[in-house]
Formats: C-alpha cells, structure tokens, sequence
C-alpha cells in the first residue's frame, strides 16, 4: 500500500473528468485523476457519438475517450488505475482511500464521477442480472443476436440502445412508461423508421419473468 498526493485530485476519467485534468495540467498544478471502476466512463460503452464539435461525421465514443486520455496524459497528468472507496472531505488536504488499499490526498479535489445505469429497482431484476438482464447494449448484445429483446425507457440512452439492438436482435420492444419520449428528435426518427423496432407507451414493468435452471430471462410483465 501506497500513498500518493496531488495538488488537484480528480476522481474520474471519462470527459469531465480528462477536461478537469487537461485544465489543472497546463496550469501547472501536476494533477493525479483516478480512474475509477470504469475509465472511461460511459463514453466507452457508446458507439456512435454525433453531437460532439468538429466531426461531421459520427464518432465512435472509445477512440474519442482515448483522444482524451491521451491528450489529458500529454500534457502531464498522471492516471491512477484504482477506485476510490471512500473519501473525507471535512479537513484539506483532502483524503481518500483507493479499492487497492492505496491512499490519496489532494489540496483540491474535482468530482467526476459521472452518471451510472438506472435500473427499475424490482427483485426479478437483481435475479436475472447477467443471465438476460443488462445494461449495456454494445457490451452484451452479443448474446442477443437473433432473440427478441425488451428495452426499457425513453430518453437518448434508452432510444439508442434499441437502435442498436435493432442491429443484432430479431426484434426490440420499447418499453416506455409516458406516451411520448424525452430523448433527441433525430434518434426518435431512426427509431420509429426501424421495422425492427416496436413501442410499448404508458406502460411500467412490474417483473421480469424467466427460468430457474439454467437462469434466464423469458419475457417481462
């Protein structure tokens, strides 16, 4: 075990946090950015990214997070593979205990740590997590290719998921609990031109039904 201090101590890599570091790094306050339990962030996970300045065409989000990364690192930043697990904040310089036993310390400390999956919350859920349950399309759709797949939500992430899926499954069901969607106008026009692609409105799912041996999902309620 180790202990490593930093002026700036910054949690998280995906985009706010490299831009933090990129910052702090050209003013030469040497900054140390944990990486976190999923570096990256969820930019890695995303395959086309088309909303970012100066690329007409779309992008893909992991090679727009290694330009980050890179670029955070060019300019003198030191990354840290680890998670921090728990953190005071009540006196500087502020400490924080890494997974890896290791501690931090930082005159200031940025807070990056981003956005995370909403799950709906229900026991079935937890049940079948892994064994059909996921939440990540582009990580999983693998094991769905040629299986009707339900997708839950409305918003950007929910939209491009099924799109995606749409791509690898015989049929998506959008499950969305309002009768209109919250995400993008563009997204929803590719989503609605998908033959692929079905949509369930005003409707919540209550389980997730499935078999016990070998565990897997079968369908929702």
């Amino acid at each position: 075990m180790a202990h490593h201090h930093s002026k700036v101590l910054i949690l998280g890599s995906g985009p706010a946090g490299c831009t933090a570091a990129i910052y702090a790094a050209r003013a030469n306050l040497e900054p140390m950015l944990v990486a976190g339990l999923q570096p990256g962030g969820q930019l890695t996970i995303t395959t086309d990214v088309e909303n970012y300045p100066g690329f007409a065409e779309a992008i893909q989000g992991p090679w727009l997070m290694e330009q980050m990364q890179a670029q955070a690192e060019h300019v003198g930043t030191r990354f840290m593979d680890d998670m921090i697990t728990s953190i005071d904040l009540s006196k500087r310089p502020f400490q924080a205990v890494g997974d890896s036993g290791d501690t931090y310390s930082g005159d200031t400390v940025v807070i990056c740590t981003g956005a995370t999956a909403r799950w709906l919350g229900i026991e079935s859920e937890k049940k079948f997590s892994g064994f059909g349950v996921s939440a990540c399309a582009t990580c999983d759709g693998f094991f769905f290719r040629g299986k009707e797949v339900a997708v839950i939500g409305g918003g950007n992430s929910a939209v491009e998921e099924a799109i995606y899926l749409a791509g690898i499954a015989s049929k998506v069901t959008l499950v969305h609990r309002r009768d209109t969607f919250r995400a993008e106008k563009i997204a929803q026009d590719r989503l609605f031109a998908n033959p692929k692609v079905s949509v369930v409105y005003d409707s919540v799912i209550d389980e997730i039904l499935g078999d016990e041996t070998p565990p897997g999902v079968t369908g929702v309620r």
